[in-house]
């Protein structure tokens, strides 16, 4: 399954909080970094790639982007579990910023977390209050923070990889700037009719041309591609608002409520409104 997370291009990351009983997200991946807290969740299983493993008391792990991964209770008894999920884009510190020698360590721990990364107990219990009170902060200290807690992580003692180097699973790159300038149009207009002669002309091409290339360049057919963004800013309005789901729907571009619950569905695997109660908790995106 391939999660399609809130994050808009104009957010830096998004923090998410909540105590649970049980894991019941299904095994997934998505674009974006994740930095996953997880306390009092022992004999719960992490899966990681081709790593599969029954965690302890405390879990602290960094997952690169599109990475399959998921947690399963197993055999957790616990019913008080404590999680904390931090998503920030791939992008957010880029190549040039990490080439500088004082981010050196950040950029190796990045580039490993491409196979996962879990890390030791001490370092969890030295790092877990700030991680904690992270959503406290706000605008720019919020992102100081973040990179400080990425720094300390990326210095830290006994990390260890997860996946095996030669697991592979489908990952979607592309350079091309007729493309960004396609997917820059959808991301402004989700909201309006879109079609293949118009973002085709964005692109100057002809419109089999164009459906060919972005299909080899990402992965997907256009429909596909303009059903994710308008996924993605949905699935935000159903976190930060109260709107209704038919509301959300045809705001996000959809023209009718049974065509978008329909793709949601095969998208993320359950309903909008199943999906709202799910992330019932403190979200907080900065």
């Amino acid at each position: 399954m391939r999660e399609i997370t809130p994050l808009t291009p104009s957010d830096c990351f998004t923090i998410f909080s909540r105590v649970k009983k049980k894991f019941d997200f299904p095994l997934h991946y998505h674009d974006e970094y994740e930095l996953n807290l997880i306390i009092n969740a022992k004999g719960a299983k992490r899966v990681v790639g081709g790593h599969i493993e029954v965690i302890e008391e405390v879990e602290l792990a960094l997952i690169g982007p599109n990475l399959y991964h998921a947690w399963f209770t197993h055999q957790c008894q616990s019913e008080d579990i404590t999680e904390v999920t931090i998503q920030f884009h791939k992008d957010l510190f880029d190549e040039k910023f990490l080439k500088r020698n004082q981010l050196s360590f950040v950029k190796s721990m990045l580039e490993r977390s491409q196979r996962g990364i879990s890390f030791s107990a001490e370092t969890i219990y030295a790092l877990k209050d700030r991680i904690m009170q992270l959503d406290k902060k706000t605008g720019f200290d919020s992102v100081l923070e973040l990179l400080s807690i990425l720094h300390d992580l990326s210095i830290s003692r006994n990390m260890k990889m997860l996946s095996d180097p030669s697991f592979t699973n489908e990952k979607f790159y592309y350079n091309s700037r007729r493309i960004e300038k396609v997917f820059e149009h959808m991301n402004v207009n989700y909201n309006k009719q879109i079609t293949l002669a118009e973002v085709a002309k964005i692109a100057n091409m002809p419109e089999a041309s164009f459906s060919r290339f972005i299909k080899k360049r990402t992965g997907k057919t256009f429909i596909d591609s303009l059903n994710e963004i308008r996924l993605g800013h949905a699935s935000r309005m159903l976190i930060d608002s109260t709107t209704t789901v038919a509301e959300i729907a045809y705001k996000c571009g959809f023209n009718n409520i049974s065509n978008f619950n329909r793709i949601f569905k095969r998208k993320k695997m359950c309903i909008p409104k199943e999906f709202r109660e799910t992330y019932t908790g403190n979200r907080v995106f900065i």
